[in-house]
């Protein structure tokens, strides 16, 4: 038994400890509160304000910027209709983050199984050669991506060249191209997490699984799939929240008109000088992404319950 002395000296060695913790986290507090949380209070203060006439805001309490999120003002019948063109850029970007994150999988799942049965000394290079494209910058890729599916690009220049169209394809500026580029840009998004599952998978499960005659298909939707997917769930989070909101690839290849989200909100704050409706619609991307967390989160939740 500790004396009376000895036991002080361990509560007071124990709440030093803690103080110290606590001081230690107060820097990154700081950096999260000021920079993240900071940003959106203002945001979320924005939208119930009145626009100003030339951009800013009036201190005046109001909430027409969220109105004006699903509905629009017709000056000659002065009256609310829904505002059709939120709705239909709502919907091209939900659209089009589900397409990409789909895509990525599909051509991610085969490349991080590939990477996972290389030997050990061959899959660093292979993870290499997938984190390249992150060392250049994101506008740089898109411009990349324009030069591959333009009208005189490698992808028509390839199939007039062999006869199998006469006439170049118009990929540039519509939804395929933006899906696309997306793709390119957040691939290793998905494929990095997918390999990390895979690295620890027990492949010996594998060959017991072909030992009792399960078909290839059977193997990977019954053994494979189980035990990766809290990879490929984090992988199609990680594509679909920067998908949702992206700015510069449906801003490049989709010319301004096939707009998203991202560049909807842009115009707000810029051309449109309407920061209340811009700094609504940043809420509502904002509960979006929540939303695709929430998921997540009950998703990984449901894995690990049921395969640990």
């Amino acid at each position: 038994m500790a004396e009376p002395g000895e036991a002080s000296a361990l509560e007071e060695a124990e709440a030093r400890a803690v103080r110290t913790r606590w001081a230690l986290l107060v820097p990154a507090m700081l950096v999260l509160t000021i920079g993240a949380a900071g940003p959106l209070l203002v945001m979320l203060v924005y939208s119930f304000l009145e626009a100003g006439d030339y951009g800013g805001v009036e201190w005046v309490f109001s909430t027409d910027g969220w109105v004006q999120v699903f509905y629009a003002y017709d000056i000659f019948d002065e009256e609310w209709v829904a505002a059709d063109a939120h709705l239909s850029i709502f919907w091209r970007s939900v659209k089009l983050s589900v397409v990409t994150t789909l895509l990525a999988l599909f051509f991610g799942f085969p490349t991080a199984y590939f990477i996972a049965t290389r030997s050990e000394k061959s899959r660093n290079a292979w993870l290499f050669l997938i984190t390249i494209p992150f060392w250049t910058n994101l506008l740089i890729r898109t411009f990349a991506m324009m030069e591959v599916i333009r009208n005189e690009g490698v992808v028509n220049s390839v199939l007039i060249g062999i006869g199998l169209i006469d006439e170049p394809i118009q990929i540039l500026y519509t939804d395929t191209a933006i899906a696309l580029g997306m793709v390119y840009v957040y691939l290793p998004l998905m494929v990095l997490p997918i390999y990390a599952s895979m690295e620890k998978f027990d492949f010996r499960l594998v060959e017991a699984a072909y030992d009792l005659y399960a078909t290839r298909l059977r193997v990977l939707w019954r053994v494979i799939l189980p035990l990766v997917k809290p990879g490929i769930v984090a992988g199609s989070i990680l594509v679909f929240i920067p998908s949702l909101g992206a700015y510069v690839t449906p801003r490049v290849l989709g010319g301004g008109k096939n707009m998203m989200l991202g560049n909807l909100i842009e115009l707000q704050f810029g051309q449109g000088r309407n920061w209340p409706l811009g700094a609504a619609l940043s809420i509502t991307l904002l509960v979006l992404v929540m939303v695709a967390l929430l998921f997540y989160v009950r998703a990984a939740q449901r894995g690990s319950s049921g395969h640990g």
